[in-house]
């Protein structure tokens, strides 16, 4: 199994796991849980496996949003709702979503009970060191509803593959600021979604745009020869740090999942809930 199906099966499984950002059932969820507001419902929601972390935490763990913005929800959102909460939250909200995206018999058939066979026991082999994102999810209780099941495993596994992310991100001195510029730069983003989702304002990006053609990597808006080289760098090591837990299915296995997520995600997307051209900056399935 080569990192190249780390990849596909990232693209492939991602519209399911953002659900939790862009259904409708998961912001009432998250509302009636005391969490109002898009912003709070994703930092409690995501950041609630680690616990009632402050915003340097966050900023951390999560790395491309500004500390301003993280700060303006982090701590508060724990005054509204606890972690356990936001946890309970998160899946009431991808419990509603599914049933309505993939229909109620879908849950018990036997493509998404092999799904979650499959992506259950991929989320198993993540590696922990160095992850502290996917060893939160990775601690968290599983449902009992198989597409809950399934939503757990693979938001562990997206959250192992950031937490590789971040690592090839800082190897390269990349802060969360030049990211998203390399990211617009390559065309997998929108400066404007960028800015506005993750909390930059203009000067941070262009100091951050300045920084990178300072080190010959990017000219005006454009990527240089060596910045599209240290771009593809940086995903490729992505790819690779993120193919570990992969290689517990091997190559038929992950195939098998590849080929039951795909109507998954394209009932997502035919619903509407995997907005075009949003930040999160995953490519077309291969």
């Amino acid at each position: 199994m080569n990192s190249a199906m780390a990849r596909r099966l990232w693209a492939l499984a991602e519209p399911f796991h953002a659900l939790t950002y862009f259904a409708d059932e998961a912001r009432s969820a998250f509302a009636e849980a005391g969490l109002t507001g898009f912003w709070s419902g994703y930092f409690a929601g995501r950041a609630a496996p680690l616990g009632a972390v402050g915003p340097e935490v966050v900023t951390a763990v999560f790395v491309n949003f500004a500390p301003e913005f993280v700060a303006r929800r982090v701590p508060a959102v724990w005054a509204q709702a606890t972690p356990a909460a936001a946890l309970a939250a998160r899946l009431a909200g991808v419990d509603a979503a599914v049933r309505r995206v993939l229909g109620e018999s879908w849950s018990g058939s036997d493509e998404s009970v092999e799904a979650v066979h499959l992506a259950a026991t991929a989320a198993a082999a993540v590696d922990l060191p160095g992850r502290p994102l996917a060893a939160a999810n990775s601690a968290i209780e599983v449902p009992g509803e198989p597409h809950l099941v399934l939503w757990q495993a693979l938001t562990t596994l997206r959250e192992h593959r950031g937490d590789g992310h971040t690592a090839a991100l800082v190897q390269r001195e990349i802060d969360g600021v030049q990211a998203h510029v390399l990211a617009a730069a390559a065309g997998r983003s929108d400066r404007a979604w960028l800015q506005k989702a993750r909390g930059w304002d203009d000067a941070a990006w262009e100091g951050a745009a300045a920084a990178l053609a300072d080190r010959g990597w990017l000219a005006g808006a454009e990527l240089t020869a060596e910045g599209r080289a240290v771009a593809a760098a940086v995903e490729a090591d992505t790819d690779r740090l993120a193919a570990g837990p992969w290689r517990a299915l091997g190559d038929r296995g992950c195939d098998r999942l590849a080929e039951l997520l795909t109507p998954v995600r394209a009932a997502v997307v035919t619903a509407g809930l995997w907005p075009a051209g949003n930040p999160i900056g995953v490519p077309e399935p291969l």
